[in-house]
């Protein structure tokens, strides 16, 4: 079963994320509010994917945690944000996530931005 740790900053839209993953058949490997929590669920509790809010509580935003845990693990990102602003989607771009959900999606939309990373995440990992 494929384990998705989810890092949202507002509760209520993380219960939410976390139900929905749930139903479609995902493991929730853990919720987070904040950057540094995501690092330390990552070295805690490996997971397949990362469901990361761009802007999260505490001193490291989804951004900085993305770029910490691309450089030193290999686990796919797909960031949800409220923001598409051109500099905020440049400096996400950097991370080299492997995909994007703007706020407010549907499921549909979740679970297709879900199975496309995991799927180029393996065809990545196979060519490389």
């Amino acid at each position: 079963m494929t384990k998705i740790l989810v890092a949202e900053d507002e509760n209520i839209v993380a219960l939410n994320i976390k139900k929905t993953l749930e139903t479609l058949g995902y493991q929730v490997s853990g919720v987070v509010n904040n950057g540094e929590d995501v690092i330390k669920q990552v070295n805690k509790n490996q997971p397949d994917l990362i469901l990361m809010d761009i802007m999260l509580k505490g001193l490291t935003d989804g951004i900085e945690a993305a770029d910490t845990i691309t450089k030193n693990y290999n686990i796919p990102i797909v960031f949800l944000t409220a923001l598409s602003d051109e500099k905020t989607i440049d400096r996400a771009a950097f991370t080299k996530p492997y995909g994007y959900l703007l706020k407010p999606f549907t499921t549909h939309e979740m679970h297709t931005a879900v199975e496309n990373a995991l799927i180029n995440f393996e065809e990545n990992v196979k060519n490389s």
